[in-house]
């Protein structure tokens, strides 16, 4: 973190919910270019998973490198509307490909993080490579958090060990298990003692899954405090401040609590 970062108490975040058309990158972008055109001041942009093509692991030919045209677009975008801006996509490494999210300032500086669990009931863990640890970002005096879709389901990976502030799941998450969606979401949030947000797609994919949305946000006691329509394209804008945070913390402490052990990654 730069000696003489700006801090700031509170951060607008534009959550997109959104279709995402199968294994079209050129008409994904220009999708979500037209979605995201009527977005004014924001310091943060999210995007669900595999926002470019879907998500089609078995179709890893699709990857691109850190220098393709989706990361090219994600820094245009966020120069444009000097933002953050995340999502993840397929991205090649020598001959690995991984399920990577990338984050892109509005300084133009680049942080990753490659799904640490992939999803074995699609045999992702077959046709991609799994990550090694966590990302933390510090960014305007915030500590984020950033994890991929069925990295909700494992609270240790997510364990805030760390005191970070927000908690970020970027998915495409089916219909007929959206009620786990909700339900870990605002667990995660409670447990951790801090924001949690969650994006999800809508429509169906070309494998014939159905999603319809759910994107959400909950406050650190797991109050919700937004929720996009189900199977509607829109874009939710939430305001959230790091001081309501800190006085959470004050009134119930429970991570002051939390159990003293060290994982592997």
């Amino acid at each position: 973190m730069p000696i003489f970062e700006r801090m700031k108490s509170k951060l607008n975040v534009s959550l997109v919910q959104s279709n995402i058309y199968w294994k079209d990158i050129v008409k994904n972008l220009s999708s979500f270019k037209t979605l995201v055109s009527d977005i004014g001041e924001t310091d943060l942009i999210l995007l669900p998973e595999m926002f470019n093509t879907a998500f089609c692991p078995e179709d890893n030919s699709l990857a691109e490198s850190m220098d393709g045209q989706t990361v090219r677009w994600m820094k245009d975008l966020s120069k444009s509307k000097k933002c953050s801006v995340s999502g993840t996509l397929m991205i090649k490494k020598g001959e690995k490909v991984y399920n990577r999210l990338v984050w892109v300032n509005k300084n133009g500086d680049i942080y990753t993080y490659d799904k640490y669990h992939l999803f074995s009931l699609t045999k992702e863990g077959k046709y991609l490579e799994k990550g090694s640890k966590r990302l933390i970002i510090k960014e305007e005096g915030w500590k984020i958090c950033p994890l991929i879709c069925y990295d909700l389901r494992f609270p240790v990976f997510s364990r805030n060990n760390v005191d970070y502030d927000l908690l970020i799941y970027l998915a495409n998450w089916p219909i007929k298990r959206i009620d786990s969606w909700d339900t870990l979401l605002k667990a995660r949030s409670i447990e951790n003692q801090c924001y949690t947000i969650g994006v999800n797609r809508i429509g169906q994919d070309g494998n014939g899954i159905h999603f319809n949305g759910h994107t959400k946000a909950f406050d650190a006691f797991g109050n919700k405090l937004i929720s996009a329509k189900d199977n509607i394209q829109e874009v939710l804008q939430i305001e959230i401040s790091l001081e309501d945070v800190k006085l959470k913390r004050r009134q119930l402490n429970f991570l002051q609590d939390r159990d003293d052990f060290t994982l592997d990654f």
